[in-house]
């Protein structure tokens, strides 16, 4: 008898067991499904043919074929205020069903560290997909200046004009950092749509120098024909070491070190330039089901991978350097709870 109640317990339980596959696999066929016939838009924040835009145009044009169901993924242009603009209308506008991503400045987060007005997200609320590359800051004039070295611009009477596109863009930065720690004096020009209308200012002579990724500066135009005719030079870099590519140029942190910057200082400019381990982000609506953020994170991974992308963007001198979404949602939660003296000294700065 005792056998029989056995038997008759066990068959009942694998009955069970199979009568639940069905529900499994059609919960994941549900979500795999989703994606079908759909439009993912990937909503950058800089004008077409920035390095942001390439990055997405990249990832838009190889993406869907790892998403089960191929749909097709289309890049749109939302520049304005930084990226402020593409960001806050992703979080507060877009719906939250995993077909409306953003890809916006990678030092985004200040903007929130600071607790600007304009900002109506929450980066911590944001699903992180990943990052396609990681990359540091050159701080580039043109040559024909008489500034040759940073501490040129720290003595000089009248300071050089630098463009950008708003307060989290990578020459902003750069003219707070130096001002910050050297007590530098950089004129902000900002209010460019984007770094190629930045880096045509320069051009034209409208301002005389500017701040914006190494990966960006080498291996394309206009920058190829300025490196031949001696037209830039590149005065600093914000990696912690020099890049081969611009050798002659210091490190921020070598130029602390020259000017004896004390550790309270310094501990503002890591918090201000975290923005090169973010990379290229590309962030999804909060709210987008736990089962769509996931095969969104794999079918990055398998695009990342895929070697007709990696072809593209080794003629395209782009540089692949994955971070997980998981490592990005991390390190916004880590960069954004500072003590309340540096986040201080962070918007008095900003602020000016």
């Amino acid at each position: 008898m005792k056998r029989h109640s056995t038997k008759v317990f066990a068959v009942l339980v694998l009955t069970a067991a199979l009568a639940a596959l069905p529900l499994f696999d059609s919960a994941v066929l549900a979500q795999a499904d989703f994606y079908k016939g759909k439009t993912i838009r990937i909503m950058v924040g800089s004008t077409p043919g920035s390095f942001y835009d390439l990055w997405g145009r990249l990832l838009a044009r190889y993406w869907g074929k790892q998403i089960p169901g191929n749909p097709e993924v289309i890049v749109q242009n939302m520049p304005g205020a930084g990226s402020l603009t593409a960001t806050n209308y992703v979080y507060a506008v877009a719906k939250p069903d995993g077909l409306s991503m953003v890809l916006p400045n990678n030092s985004i987060y200040i903007e929130q560290l600071v607790e600007r007005k304009e900002v109506q997200f929450d980066l911590r609320k944001f699903h992180w997909i990943g990052s396609a590359s990681q990359d540091s800051i050159i701080f580039y004039m043109r040559a024909d200046t008489p500034f040759k070295t940073i501490g040129d611009i720290v003595k000089a009477k009248q300071p050089p004009s630098c463009g950008g596109s708003g307060t989290t863009s990578s020459d902003y930065l750069v003219a707070k950092i130096l001002e910050l720690t050297l007590g530098a004096n950089i004129n902000s020009v900002l209010g460019y749509p984007g770094g190629n209308e930045a880096d045509l200012a320069v051009e034209k002579g409208e301002i005389a120098c500017r701040a914006h990724t190494l990966a960006a500066h080498f291996g394309r135009e206009p920058f190829n024909s300025w490196h031949k005719k001696g037209f830039d030079r590149h005065l600093l870099q914000t990696g912690r070491k020099r890049d081969p590519r611009a050798a002659e140029a210091p490190t921020i942190y070598e130029i602390l070190d020259e000017f004896k910057v004390p550790g309270n200082n310094r501990r503002i400019v890591q918090a201000m330039l975290s923005g090169g381990e973010f990379g290229r982000p590309f962030l999804v609506t909060p709210g987008t089901p736990a089962e769509r953020v996931k095969i969104l994170r794999e079918s990055f991974v398998k695009a990342l991978k895929d070697p007709e992308l990696l072809d593209d963007a080794k003629k395209a001198k782009m540089e692949v350097d994955y971070t997980s979404g998981e490592e990005l949602e991390a390190l916004i939660k880590e960069v954004l709870d500072q003590p309340p003296e540096i986040v201080q000294q962070v918007r008095k700065f900003m602020a000016k």
